[in-house]
């Protein structure tokens, strides 16, 4: 039973679903405490492994496919009757006899059967939760698609999908910000603060707040490999402009040109060749030639970029001396990790200078990069 509840929970995350070691450990304690009775244990382990109803019909539609139901239900008093050729014992079995009691989890597709077996392990949904489900299971299809092989028809669906992910993310700065009105303990003052009570921290100490929301500074890729990922990162974090104090956004290819967003859409301030060649050693002099006052220690520095910089001198010493200047300075590379460093690639040269290097190269990955990189402000 625990190998059918791994490959259970573990279709659960095929599905979309994620499922936490604590939740699998709830689970495993249910079943013990519930037993295999069909409908108990359906609703045991959606009690501890759903966290929203509306992943409900995939979770039905994973139960249904790792737990059959096989033949008739026997209503309760009903005993089955043993076959004339059955023994008292299991010894007495045959072959095949022993095999048809088992649950038969892949029946033959060109079995006479198929048909019913097939409409045994589906689920039946109503029309209303059937259209929820395929909406569900395209909006996770998109969330985990590389933005490298994203078609036209994909980018235009993803956008419904990144507005929400922004609400969503906005909302989240916002729960955080309410609740962190305090800053964090402060261990010293609270122990000093217990000698009077026998050392017992009956009154704990917090730090005060850091004053002041911080300034913020992105620069933007926009190059052919990156614009899709770029537009969707902008598109996550112009939303989130009011929990900082400054926000300035760059666009560069060869050249870093500020940009606004306007009713949605990118608006560079300048001329932006997206048909040069990247060249992130060049963007790194300019910007400190124009740009370099905005740093400070209360700006965290941004960069959406896939670090090829067609061999070019990549100026790896400027990007220190911005990390130098900064709070944070948070490197979000739109490729998967076997592309980096390969080819003109130049990402391990940068990293050394970045707090944190964060893979983007999905929907899903982009948006736990930026609340990652940007729920500590």
């Amino acid at each position: 039973m625990k190998t059918r509840l791994l490959t259970f929970i573990s279709m659960l995350r095929d599905a979309g679903l994620s499922p936490t070691v604590a939740e699998t450990l709830d689970a495993v304690h249910a079943v013990r405490l519930l037993g295999v009775e069909r409908r108990a244990l359906r609703d045991g382990l959606a009690a501890a492994l759903l966290k929203d109803e509306a992943d409900r019909p995939a979770f039905d539609a994973a139960f249904d496919r790792c737990f059959p139901l096989i033949g008739r239900q026997r209503g309760k008093g009903e005993r089955r009757e043993p076959s004339g050729d059955e023994g008292s014992g299991a010894a007495g079995r045959s072959g095949a006899q022993m095999r048809s009691t088992l649950p038969q989890e892949h029946p033959d597709p060109t079995g006479p059967n198929r048909r019913s077996a097939l409409q045994d392990r589906a689920p039946t949904l109503h029309p209303t939760q059937s259209k929820h489900n395929r909406l569900l299971v395209g909006r996770r299809r998109l969330r985990a698609i590389l933005f490298a092989q994203m078609s036209p028809q994909d980018i235009e669906d993803c956008d419904e999908l990144v507005a929400d992910l922004a609400r969503r993310f906005r909302a989240h700065l916002r729960r955080r910000q309410r609740q962190a009105w305090r800053g964090r303990l402060d261990v010293r003052r609270t122990i000093r603060w217990s000698i009077s009570k026998g050392g017992v921290p009956i009154q704990p100490a917090f730090r005060g707040r850091r004053p002041g929301a911080p300034d913020l500074v992105a620069l933007c890729d926009c190059s052919h490999s990156v614009a899709t990922a770029t537009r969707f990162f902008v598109s996550l974090l112009h939303p989130a402009h009011t929990f900082f104090r400054r926000v300035r956004l760059f666009a560069f290819v060869d050249q870093p040109i500020e940009m606004s967003v306007e009713d949605g859409t990118l608006v560079p301030h300048g001329q932006l060749d997206l048909y040069a060649r990247s060249d992130f050693g060049r963007v790194l002099v300019t910007f400190r030639e124009r740009y370099e006052s905005l740093l400070n220690r209360n700006t965290i520095l941004l960069i959406m970029g896939d670090a090829r910089n067609n061999r070019r001198p990549p100026r790896a010493d400027l990007l220190a001396r911005f990390r130098a200047a900064v709070r944070q300075l948070v490197w979000l590379n739109p490729e998967p990790i076997e592309r980096w460093n390969t080819g003109d690639s130049v990402m391990s040269t940068y990293r050394r200078a970045c707090d944190e290097l964060l893979r983007a190269a999905t929907i899903q990955e982009l948006h736990a990069a930026l609340r990652r990189c940007l729920t500590r402000i």
